[in-house]
């Protein structure tokens, strides 16, 4: 019973050893939870670390291809420049290069020089010629049209190109060339546009020209005032109308003109604008005998035709005596001597400049 009764008091205590078993592994269980975790991360950052490591060493192998690239094209560039430095001359040759740069800028410079001198000299040959074709247009428009303004305008152009000169030796030309001014100037210029014009107007009034008779008018009847009869009445109206185809004048003139027809004083004033018409052509063309000699004719048709009395016809003939003693024409200077000293001025200047080009080209001959 006692050794029956033994083993159930050993047996208590062994009833409670698996309480506190449990207890203990419960703190391995941490432990070796902690444990995993710090190994975990220990695992992540040792990936990491070797992550970064890749990727810095990938870096560096791009940076040393970069590097490798640059000292590649800098090996190029060193190659290009060698060749290039081989290519170059040499200091002699450099030398003689820079000599002949500094010749040639020479030359050029003398170069330059001559043709500014060249281009001077033939701009002022441009002009004198110039000077010379105003001289001879100024006396071809007096010969043809007698314009005296354009002549005289023509030739101050001349006198201007060469007082631009600065030469002593136009002074003989530049003389004869005042003296065809002062002619010119002394030259009266004929207004034949004007003239024209004012015997058009004398042509525009030959239409209203007319042949008028006077006209007696009683300015008192002869029956007023006084009583009369039937009979005198009668009378004096008869006389009246009978007075009106008769017509008495005890001053009369010398000359006596008929009254001139319809038909007689259309072909008169037919005459008369004709003889205007050919005045005005002489006016314009300066013939001075064919202007007198039309206005002559145009006076004495106005003279022989028509009534003195008439004021119209009246008005006209003093008109065309006031426009007979105008001038149609003028003598006009002779610019042949100026044109001739101008000339010999060219000719002298021509002269000189050929002596000029021979004594510069025997000097270059004798070297």
């Amino acid at each position: 019973m006692s050794e029956t009764a033994l083993p159930k008091d050993e047996a208590q205590p062994a009833l409670d050893a698996p309480v506190a078993a449990p207890r203990r592994g419960n703190g391995l269980a941490v432990v070796a939870l902690l444990l995993g975790v710090a190994g975990v991360a220990a695992g992540g950052w040792g990936i990491w670390q070797v992550r970064a490591l890749q990727a810095s060493s990938q870096q560096q192998l791009g940076q040393v291809q970069t590097l490798d690239e640059q000292s590649q094209g800098l090996k190029q560039s060193q190659q290009q420049l060698a060749a290039r430095l081989a290519q170059l001359p040499g200091a002699d040759e450099l030398e003689e290069r820079r000599r002949l740069v500094a010749q040639l800028q020479g030359d050029q410079q003398r170069l330059n020089q001559r043709l500014e001198t060249v281009l001077g000299a033939s701009r002022k040959d441009w002009r004198l010629a110039e000077a010379e074709h105003l001289i001879r247009l100024a006396s071809l428009r007096l010969s043809a049209l007698q314009d005296i303004n354009s002549a005289q305008s023509l030739v101050q152009g001349a006198d201007e190109i060469l007082r631009e000169q600065s030469d002593p030796g136009a002074f003989a030309a530049r003389e004869q060339l005042a003296k065809s001014l002062a002619a010119l100037r002394s030259t009266e210029q004929p207004d034949r546009t004007g003239l024209y014009l004012q015997l058009a107007a004398l042509r525009d009034q030959v239409v209203q020209l007319a042949a008028i008779a006077p006209e007696y008018q009683l300015t008192e009847p002869a029956s007023e005032g006084r009583p009369t009869s039937d009979t005198g009445n009668q009378l004096n109206q008869w006389w009246e109308q009978i007075s009106r185809y008769f017509r008495i004048d005890f001053n009369p003139d010398d000359n006596i003109r008929p009254l001139l027809a319809g038909q007689g004083l259309n072909q008169v004033r037919l005459a008369l604008s004709l003889a205007l018409e050919q005045a005005q052509w002489a006016a314009l063309n300066g013939e001075s005998a064919v202007y007198s000699r039309s206005l002559g004719e145009a006076r004495s048709v106005l003279q022989d035709n028509f009534n003195q009395d008439n004021p119209q016809s009246k008005a006209m003939l003093a008109r065309i005596a006031e426009l007979e003693p105008k001038a149609v024409s003028v003598v006009t200077p002779d610019l042949a001597a100026s044109l001739a000293a101008v000339q010999a001025y060219l000719e002298r200047r021509h002269l000189s400049a050929d002596e000029a080009k021979a004594s510069a080209a025997k000097p270059a001959t004798q070297e």
